[in-house]
């Protein structure tokens, strides 16, 4: 029997006016399932809206076949509310437009966009959204209202509550109300009188029952996410305004937001960090009072069992002291202030109140990338912690909040907790200054003792918070976890409001059915998730989904997380014998994991636990590729060079003929091969390269390796000054520099190995690694001389072949350096630009990023032109080789929102450093993109002038 749900596709047809995406596919349901809580629901139908009417229909079809609907967007919740059964709405991906106004005071902002984003288009106006939780990376803005998120520093005054200055919602009956309309009350009275009159009564209610506002005051005097918002009965007059009050937190249990506007918060022009480390959680807990009295913005509590993970991460062993950590704990402190002195005062105040406390010395940092290193950490701080866990096991993190006075104890009594129930790897960590604490624990599901442990702590929890008066959910939203407990923490009379004001937007109940007010006792306890362990490359992915906004993938096919995802629900089939599952989900993630995943690296930037789940996309594609592939693979890797001239003469054979007659015969071997296997020819590719340069000076002061992509693929611009590109423009600037080079040999047959590695083809991979790093040893002499090279995914390539041979290499360091680091480092000084450029729209790349090379791209666009920007939409372009060529939809998706945004403004130049991206933005945008140092040697040359060569 199927489900209503199932049916919404075609239920969908009697709406034709819809634009949504249905789909229903075991696949496709599996993969939408996982968010970051500790609950797994899999929903009958996945819908992506593509408008505030796509959201109407649907809500339509769940209230005439009553069916529940759960709203979706970053996934990033922890307590449940993101996931369940009937229809999964994807409100992320159609869903992404900011805008802010002029002077960045406030901003409009859609559901799909992420904090980071935001406030990525702020920065430039010195503003920032209020709410600020650690999951910023990939936490969305209707995330952040369905669960009034607050965060770090933000506390309860700046949060998603607070700052909302108006939204645009959808109620279940497909009623659209936009608040800041004028005549909005109206609006609603006219449209909704039954939900208008509800919300009316229940404001005259409290407003003859003391006993009841004093009680809301009480819980409200802090952070509080439990239950509904019910202080907007107190803080607003007008139903509409109450109404989009009680949106805040409702998490997605009222209806759907699909614009907000938010007041903004100015960025504090100084700042102060510091990491004090303590002896004991009681003495970092009880120097609190004073660091809140001196004005600390931000107080950051971290335990002794997130101390020793900090140190056992290779990214931030050094943060903390290389002590044995036993019982200590550490508060990592801000400071804001609009000016030095100011500043210089609050940090005295500070020194002397911990000082007064016993407490260690403060020793603050003011440097931006010291500082941002601290906040990577504790932002990171979850996810990291919950990688650490035991394999097999499912990481729970609760969020309490009490009374500041009452966290020394509470935290002792949280530790008795822990050992009283084994939890011995438990840790805790949060927003002290709050009184707001997360605690982690870990669990195998698998067994049934381990639930009944969980329902025996979780009583033990509500009983030792509600007798301090404090909240069992503080930022995360109460969601399934805490939906059983609401009413103890309110009491029956408010529970009751609770239950009127969701019966009143809600009657027919198809709105996140089972989070918030949840009708089971045991919600906590249902639907409980497992984590099979799967590929040691990704097995500690938390699924925290911090990855997936980075991906080049994601608008496409999967997510890194989706990825693991099906990795583990393969596993979990063939465990319960079910292997007409493992097959269906084996055949969909040929295409949707492993052919479009750009395995570019882009998710280990942003994963806190460092996953590259292109790793995991390399092995897989390793272990099925067939016999024959990988003996021609192998073959092609011991003929490189004619290989690589091959290709660039074809290329340039390509140009010359019409392009349709290419293009066809490249289809016909795709249909034949295989579009995995076949690139396919399209009129934007470039004509061949020029062969490799192999000159060597006498006394050479580094060595050259130039790519042989550069080779493959002429320049973007095909004049006589473009010839050579890349390579024959860091050749001039080394020359005008008076740095001499040496060239590897044969360069002709050599290669980083990327295209093998990428692939899985590992004996190829052998083969060309080993002959190229053998003759980077003999030129390099030994590794004395740098070995630069002029493409930045190539140079990431070299320094994996190099950590691959170490064991061959023993003593010998080979010193790996792209050109753009070595260019800002060691030529630019000696460089004078005689024709610089208005405007360059710069493309880094996802290994320039990870390389650490974008400081440098920026420096040297900076050189050459006054206004070098890097647009806010930047990403992957998904070109990753030849990935683009195999699959030209990737690249399409992946650069759409780049795309866009440069298609706003005209800019004289436009640049990347490395030339399979080159080729990818240049057909995403219709502009020619060449290596950023071509455009220096250009404005460099002796004697130019920006007419004669400026970049158009």
């Amino acid at each position: 029997m199927t489900s209503p749900a199932s049916n919404v596709a075609t239920g969908k047809n009697k709406h034709s006016s819809s634009t949504a995406d249905v789909r229903v596919s075991a696949f496709e349901r599996i993969v939408a399932s996982v968010d970051a809580s500790h609950f797994i629901l899999i929903p009958d139908a996945i819908v992506t809206a593509q408008s505030i009417g796509d959201v109407a229909a649907v809500f339509r079809y769940a209230r005439e076949h009553r069916t529940g609907v759960t709203l979706r967007s970053g996934g990033t919740s922890l307590s449940g509310q993101a996931s369940g059964s009937g229809i999964l709405l994807d409100t992320r991906s159609a869903f992404r437009r900011i805008t802010p106004n002029a002077d960045g005071t406030r901003v409009s902002v859609e559901p799909g966009a992420t904090v980071r984003q935001v406030n990525a288009r702020l920065l430039r106006r010195k503003h920032k959204l209020g709410p600020d939780p650690a999951s910023e990376i990939a936490a969305t803005i209707g995330g952040v209202i369905a669960n009034n998120s607050s965060g770090m520093a933000c506390g309860a005054h700046s949060n998603s509550y607070r700052t909302m200055n108006s939204l645009t919602f959808v109620l279940p009956s497909g009623t659209v109300i936009d608040t800041a309309a004028p005549g909005a009350d109206a609006a609603l009275a006219h449209s909704e009188p039954e939900l208008h009159a509800g919300l009316a009564s229940i404001q005259n209610l409290l407003a003859t029952r003391d006993d009841l506002r004093a009680e809301i005051e009480r819980q409200y005097r802090g952070k509080n996410t439990m239950g509904y918002g019910l202080n907007s009965f107190l803080d607003y007059t007008a139903p509409v305004d109450i109404l989009a009050h009680l949106m805040v937190g409702s998490e997605g249990t009222l209806g759907f937001v699909a614009l907000a506007e938010f007041e903004t918060v100015p960025i504090a022009p100084h700042i102060a960090t510091a990491l004090v480390l303590f002896e004991t959680l009681d003495a970092a807990t009880r120097a609190l009072p004073a660091l809140v009295e001196s004005g600390a913005a931000t107080l950051e509590l971290m335990d002794a069992a997130s101390l020793r993970v900090i140190q056992e991460d290779p990214a931030s062993s050094d943060i903390v002291p290389e002590i044995k950590i036993t019982t200590q704990a550490a508060l990592l402190i801000e400071f804001h202030a609009k000016n030095d002195a100011a500043l210089d005062d609050q940090l005295v105040v500070a020194s002397l109140a911990l000082s007064a406390a016993g407490a260690p010395q403060m020793l603050p940092t003011r440097d931006p990338a010291e500082r941002a290193r601290l906040w990577h950490t504790r932002k990171g701080l979850y996810a990291t912690v919950a990688g650490a866990r035991r394999p097999g096991t499912t990481a729970l993190l609760e969020d309490i909040a009490v009374p500041v006075d009452a966290l020394a104890e509470t935290c002792a009594a949280l530790q008795r907790l822990f050992a009283r129930y084994g939890y011995d790897d438990a840790v805790i960590f949060g927003h002290a200054k709050d009184g707001n604490i997360h605690f982690l624990l870990t669990e195998d599901f698998s067994h049934e003792a381990a639930v009944q442990r969980q329902h025996d702590f979780t009583e033990d929890l509500v009983t030792l918070v509600l007798a301090t008066g404090g909240t069992l959910k503080a930022e995360h939203g109460t969601g399934r976890i805490m939906a059983p407990f609401v009413e103890r923490q309110f009491g029956s009379e408010l529970y009751e409001i609770m239950k009127t004001v969701k019966r009143l937007c809600d009657p027919t109940g198809i709105l996140n059915p089972g989070v918030l007010l949840g009708s089971s006792p045991s919600s906590h306890l249902e639907h409980l998730k497992s984590t099979p362990q799967v590929e040691t490359e990704v097995d500690r992915c938390v699924e925290c989904g911090y990855c997936e906004p980075v991906c080049p993938s994601k608008d496409l096919t999967l997510t890194p997380r989706q990825r693991i995802a099906v990795r583990r629900a393969r596993l979990a089939a063939r465990n319960r014998g079910d292997n007409a599952l493992d097959l269906e989900l084996g055949v969909a993630e040929e295409y949707s994991s492993i052919e479009t995943c750009a395995a570019d690296g882009m998710c280990q930037t942003a994963c806190p636990v460092l996953i590259n789940t292109g790793d995991l996309v390399r092995r897989l594609r390793q272990e099925s590729a067939p016999r024959p592939h990988r003996t021609i693979a192998a073959r092609v890797a011991r003929a490189w060079g004619p290989i690589t001239r091959g290709a660039s003469i074809a290329l340039s054979i390509a140009k010359l003929l019409p392009t349709p007659a290419i293009t066809a015969v490249t289809r016909i071997g795709r249909n034949l091969l295989g579009r995995d296997t076949v690139p396919l020819y399209t009129s934007d590719l470039p004509a061949g390269g020029l062969r490799r340069k192999s000159a060597t000076s006498e006394e050479p002061q580094a060595v050259f390796f130039s790519a042989c992509v550069g080779s493959m693929f002429g320049s973007q611009t095909n004049g006589a000054d473009s010839a050579g590109g890349a390579a024959a423009a860091f050749r001039a600037l080394s020359a005008r520099a008076g740095i001499a080079l040496a060239t590897p040999a044969p360069i002709e047959g050599l290669c980083c190995g990327t295209p093998w590695k990428s692939k899985g083809y590992a004996d190829g991979y052998t083969t060309a690694i080993t002959r190229t790093v053998d003759a980077l040893v003999a030129a390099s002499d030994h590794g004395r001389l740098p070995i630069v090279c002029d493409n930045s995914s190539c140079t990431e390539g070299l320094m994996l072949a190099v950590r691959t041979r170490a064991a061959e290499l023993g003593a010998t360091a080979l010193t790996i350096v792209d050109s753009v680091d070595f260019v800002a480092e060691q030529l630019l000084p000696h460089l004078t630009v005689a024709a610089p450029l208005e405007s360059i729209a710069l493309h880094p790349t996802c290994s320039s990023t990870q390389l650490g090379s974008n400081p440098s791209l920026m420096a040297i666009a900076a050189t050459i032109s006054p206004q070098a920007i890097v647009p806010d939409a930047w990403g992957c372009c998904g070109f990753a080789g030849d990935r683009g060529m195999l699959h030209p939809e990737l690249t399409a998706s992946a650069t759409a929102d780049e795309a866009a945004e440069i298609a706003l403004n005209t800019y004289e130049a436009y640049a990347s450093c490395n030339r399979a991206c080159e080729i990818g933005m240049t057909r995403a945008t219709g502009h020619d993109y060449v290596h950023i140092i071509e455009l220096l040697e250009k404005a460099t040359r002796p004697g130019s002038s920006p007419a004669e060569d400026g970049n158009n």
